[in-house]
């Protein structure tokens, strides 16, 4: 392995736990590949609330702000949400002159971690539908998202992947945009953020795309 002198440093707010977990795997995997050109530092806060995030870091020492989120459904309650998410990232470019990149999800995270081990392209009506996937691609049992998303359990589900596994993902995540394009699906533009209204949608794989082509 090649000695890595350089670390770049990412900040990322998240909505939980697994994200988190998931971003600090990409980081060690990142680090550990003989082709990696530099070492990354991801500092990942579990924080729903962008404003809070970045009113409380030093903006001169931030080069990279990505907020990672779902947006669970069409319903008012959940749209209002992920529009007020957007609005706060859109403040730090006025507040802090940083610029807030999104990566989202539509409905939720869990689309992502399928698209590591399978295609999930067809419209799903509830979120917990999500289990079914998550239980073939990972060749699991669990009795509800809950059950996934402990640390063991989810821990056990990322030690299954590899690099290859999250570049597989990038490209079904990309048939996924491509398909979102040529159906003519909704596409809602806000603040200066875009997402599609329904799912399957999803911008997070355009944050980890960066990551590995920047550095292997």
């Amino acid at each position: 392995m090649k000695e890595k002198h350089n670390t770049d440093k990412y900040n990322f707010s998240v909505e939980g736990e697994t994200e988190q977990r998931y971003l600090y795997w990409l980081r060690d995997q990142i680090n550990n590949n003989s082709k990696s050109s530099f070492k990354v530092a991801f500092d990942v806060k579990v924080q729903q609330h962008p404003a809070k995030y970045y009113k409380s870091i030093n903006a001169r020492t931030i080069s990279s702000l990505t907020h990672i989120c779902d947006v669970e459904s069409n319903e008012k309650v959940h749209t209002d949400k992920f529009k007020k998410i957007l609005s706060e990232m859109k403040d730090a470019k006025k507040y802090k002159q940083l610029e807030y990149e999104l990566g989202y999800s539509n409905f939720a995270f869990e689309l992502w971690m399928v698209l590591h081990k399978m295609d999930c392209n067809g419209s799903l009506t509830d979120r917990s539908q999500y289990l079914s996937y998550i239980n073939r691609a990972y060749e699991e049992h669990f009795e509800d998202l809950h059950q996934y998303k402990k640390e063991d359990n989810f821990k056990r589900c990322l030690s299954k992947l590899t690099l290859e596994d999250v570049k597989a993902a990038i490209r079904r995540a990309d048939v996924i945009t491509e398909s979102n394009k040529l159906d003519k699906k909704t596409l809602i533009k806000y603040k200066g953020y875009s997402y599609y209204r329904d799912n399957p949608g999803l911008s997070i794989h355009e944050v980890v795309k960066r990551l590995l082509e920047k550095y292997l």
